[in-house]
């Protein structure tokens, strides 16, 4: 794993020092159009240019946002076009290679259907299916523009947050990405259990008071 983080980190370093902006741009459509080519490389590099002067911190997560934006309009289209039991039986048969899985989108599918806004939204700062939400949100046919604009939003907090760990790391950014895959569990597990609750005590309770009140006529 570590020789190929090491890779990819030397492709992503050579692609934005090579396109600058357009670079960043270009990387992060690679990662949001279901290419393993992790985030996690790509705006903490991006960072460290921050901290030398030569990119801004803003533009540079806008950069971020909008590839993620491009990229993730593909995996939508293809989610679209293509029917879920061939995208199923893609990812079954090729998806360990591009690091998603059938679970993950099965996951991702069964929340999407219940809080659609919430789940394109907050997918975006999840490790692991950040990427993946793209094609289940082209199966049920989430409206366009409404997918860009949450994406565009998760996506940039995702890259401004990435950007800033690489601000802080400087030249070391490139240790960041073991960390990440390891932590990518825990990360998720967190956020499911955040999620649950929110549910679990803002939602559920929302439901049962206004279901007495249905009942009264």
């Amino acid at each position: 794993m570590t020789n190929i983080l090491e890779i990819l980190g030397s492709f992503v370093k050579w692609l934005i020092d090579s396109g600058g902006y357009w670079g960043v741009i270009v990387a992060m459509a690679i990662e949001s159009a279901l290419i393993p080519l992790p985030s996690e490389l790509i705006m903490p590099f991006a960072g460290a240019l921050v901290a030398e002067g030569k990119f801004d911190f803003t533009l540079v997560s806008i950069a971020g946002a909008v590839g993620n934006v491009i990229g993730s309009w593909i995996a939508y289209a293809i989610g679209y076009v293509i029917s879920p039991e061939r995208v199923r039986w893609f990812v079954r048969t090729w998806g360990r290679f591009l690091l998603i899985s059938e679970h993950e989108m099965d996951v991702t599918e069964r929340w999407l259907k219940r809080y659609e806004d919430a789940v394109v939204f907050g997918s975006r700062l999840l490790p692991g299916v950040r990427t993946v939400v793209s094609l289940p949100c082209g199966f049920i046919k989430v409206p366009m523009i409404r997918f860009t604009v949450l994406t565009f939003l998760g996506s940039l907090i995702w890259s401004a947050f990435l950007t800033w760990v690489g601000v802080v790391m400087g030249e070391n950014w490139n240790t960041l990405g073991p960390w990440f895959h390891a932590m990518d569990g825990i990360i998720v597990a967190v956020a499911l259990g955040l999620g649950g609750w929110y549910v679990w005590h803002k939602i559920r309770p929302a439901a049962k008071g206004g279901h007495p009140a249905s009942t009264t006529h």
